[in-house]
């Protein structure tokens, strides 16, 4: 298919955009490349269902419900099955029932709808669990709340909780059961990344993501680790020396749960640059309102080639940008080894990458790896500009005060996003060191308002270094990818707006960083104004310059706040900043989304990877397919049609 004959959008579910992700280059990998990328893939896929359950501890349950609904329709009114088939989509697209803003969402069909039309499903054969009506009735009474309260339990991650609740009792994840934040003053976990806490018979335990050894005990969802095991055993024969170790360490890794075991594998992943590239474990933390929970996410990519020279002159600089930065010079890095820095093309996103993907990262998260080993970015070229494929600049005519400013995105402003995420992870995420007091990760002293001030601290970086004449030079733009930046970054802040369906607060700890660094520029430096015209609001840049020195003083103070680990100064910061929005901005620029058909996330249907062999079984190629179908696909990965 010719690049320009490509469909992209696929079609809406609701506010989600369903779009075809495409792998350019893939064909021109070698043989063992491909195999490779065919065993991660399968690895990634094999791990699925953690996602699901760490998002709800009905998450699988409720899937498998309206999975076994739609393969078994015969019987069903159309018109309930299409809510039911909606609601799938959406439940697909996020892990779980929690979207936009953390919040949950509902079926749009009732309760007796969807009873009626399991038992019709029941009746055609499908495996709900249940053989008789009645149990099916008390099972479905079980999650009524859960599918249908959008008051009960309605947010995924609670950092702002309210009175009589705390970040963990007011929050609906899966990560804790029967324990409050109390409960966990005096309680060290062994596992903190890969355990869910729970409380039995008055008794704090961790429960542990693991397979186990011979020495060893299986632990939670040992069964499909096995299968993730499985795949990473498979892939070793195909893979680079170095990456090989890597993948060992993986293996042992999620044999053991040990920790120790996981900074060998990181430490081992750092060192490496492949061609062919690994996400796989229990990573961020966003979801968890502690800040401590990591998020099973499976990713596969491979480098892309065309953009990718770029990247790694940047990350040869970061000794140069490092000594740039405004913060104190007792809070910077010294003699640092070149990060790993690559452009690549995303096969396959699972759980906490996809199908809604991220569009770069800065990894490891463990500040001591980071300081000690380096980190390793990766961007995601392929999906960079998916937005701007999809919505072909309309957000910009509207949101954009005039005319020269929208112009001004068309001509730089997909240079600008690359660039943005680039120095956002290479740059930002790796960036500054910790004072030699904290004796522990920054993350364990500034708890729930941490992940909020690591994203704010490279969205600055990104911000500070965008008009450098080395940056500039490297990346072979001028002034006017900058301004673009500039002029987008805050612009971005007002779009997001949409996402906040009900309520006065952001949740998610990306949006609170652009926010809270919107909000303070327009506070301290005047730089950013809020302007109205023709009735409607605009966030305009006013000063290029006092937004440049605004955003150096304030991502001073947050790698002050960070590197000393002062809870209180980061508390004050987000809250005051961060947190609270617009109501009456809020419902006006939902309606000007609405009034442009404007989604408010994008799912993705990854490329698929299929085996090619010869007569006696030989593996002869991998074929790469886009199949242009979201419900397929998902369905292939439940296991509720055959992968063909």
């Amino acid at each position: 298919m010719k690049t320009d004959e490509r469909k992209y959008l696929l079609e809406r579910v609701g506010k989600v955009a369903i779009v075809q992700l495409y792998a350019d280059g893939f064909e021109h990998l070698s043989l063992n490349q491909k195999i490779l990328a065919y065993y991660l893939y399968q690895a990634a896929l094999a791990g699925r269902d953690i996602t699901y359950d760490q998002i709800h501890r009905h998450g699988l349950q409720i899937r498998n419900l309206m999975e076994e609904i739609v393969t078994h329709p015969q019987g069903i009114d159309e018109k309930i099955l299409e809510k039911i088939t909606s609601y799938l989509k959406l439940f697909w697209a996020f892990n779980g029932n929690y979207g936009t803003n953390s919040r949950k969402f509902v079926p749009e069909c009732s309760f007796e709808d969807l009873l009626l039309s399991s038992k019709i499903a029941l009746s055609n054969g499908a495996d709900l669990g249940v053989k008789e009506e009645e149990a099916l009735r008390d099972e479905l009474n079980k999650l009524k709340r859960t599918i249908f309260d959008s008051d009960f339990e309605p947010l995924l991650a609670n950092k702002s909780p309210k009175e009589g609740e705390d970040v963990i009792t007011g929050s609906g994840n899966n990560y804790y059961e029967g324990v409050s934040l109390k409960d966990l003053e005096n309680f060290e976990e062994k596992y903190p990344l890969n355990s869910k806490v729970v409380k039995k018979g008055g008794k704090i335990i961790e429960q542990v993501y693991r397979a186990g050894t011979d020495l060893i005990h299986p632990g939670l969802y040992a069964e499909q680790l096995d299968r993730v095991i499985d795949n990473l055993e498979k892939a070793l024969p195909y893979a680079e020396e170095g990456q090989r170790e890597a993948l060992k360490n993986l293996i042992r890794y999620f044999k053991t749960g040990d920790p120790e075991d996981f900074d060998k594998y990181n430490i081992s992943w750092v060192r490496d640059d492949p061609i062919v590239e690994i996400i796989n474990g229990f990573i961020e933390t966003y979801n968890d309102a502690r800040g401590a929970k990591g998020e099973f996410e499976g990713v596969v990519s491979f480098v892309d080639k065309e953009t990718n020279q770029m990247m790694q002159d940047m990350a040869a600089s970061a000794e140069y940008f490092e000594d740039k930065a405004p913060w104190d010079e007792k809070y910077k890095k010294k003699k640092i080894s070149p990060p790993v820095a690559n452009a690549v093309n995303l096969l396959l996103g699972i759980g906490g990458a996809g199908p809604i993907s991220w569009l770069g990262v800065n990894l490891p998260n463990a500040q001591a790896i980071r300081e000690n080993y380096g980190s390793k970015n990766l961007i995601l070229a392929n999906v960079t500009n998916i937005r701007r494929k999809v919505e072909a600049g309309k957000t910009t005519k509207e949101f954009a005060l005039t005319e020269e400013e929208s112009k001004l995105d068309e001509l730089y402003g997909e240079r600008a996003g690359l660039l943005h995420t680039a120095i956002h992870e290479i740059l930002g995420h790796g960036s500054g060191r910790v004072s030699e007091r904290l004796k522990s990760d920054p993350k364990e002293y500034l708890r729930e308002y941490y992940s909020t001030l690591e994203e704010a601290k490279a969205d600055l970086m990104a911000l500070w270094h965008i008009f450098d004449e080395k940056l500039m030079q490297i990346a072979k733009i001028d002034r006017k990818t900058g301004e673009a930046l500039y002029r987008d970054y805050a612009r971005m802040d007002l779009v997001r707006l949409r996402t906040v369906k009900e309520g006065h607060r952001l949740e998610k700890d990306h949006a609170r960083a652009r926010h809270m660094v919107v909000s303070y520029l327009r506070d301290k430096s005047k730089a950013i104004e809020a302007t109205e015209k023709d009735g409607k609001v605009y966030l305009a840049v006013k000063d290029i310059n006092k937004m440049k020195q605004g955003a150096g003083e304030l991502l001073s103070l947050i790698m002050r706040i960070k590197a000393e680990g002062d809870y209180q100064e980061a508390k004050k910061l987000v809250e005051k900043y961060g947190i609270k929005i617009n109501p009456n901005w809020r419902d006006q620029v939902i309606k000007r989304a609405e009034a442009i058909d404007l989604p408010d996330h994008y799912a993705l249907v990854m490329p698929r990877l299929s085996l090619v062999k010869d007569k006696e079984g030989n593996i002869t190629d991998v074929e790469i397919l886009y199949t242009q179908d979201f419900m397929k696909q998902q369905l292939e990965y439940s296991g509720k049609i055959p992968n063909r």
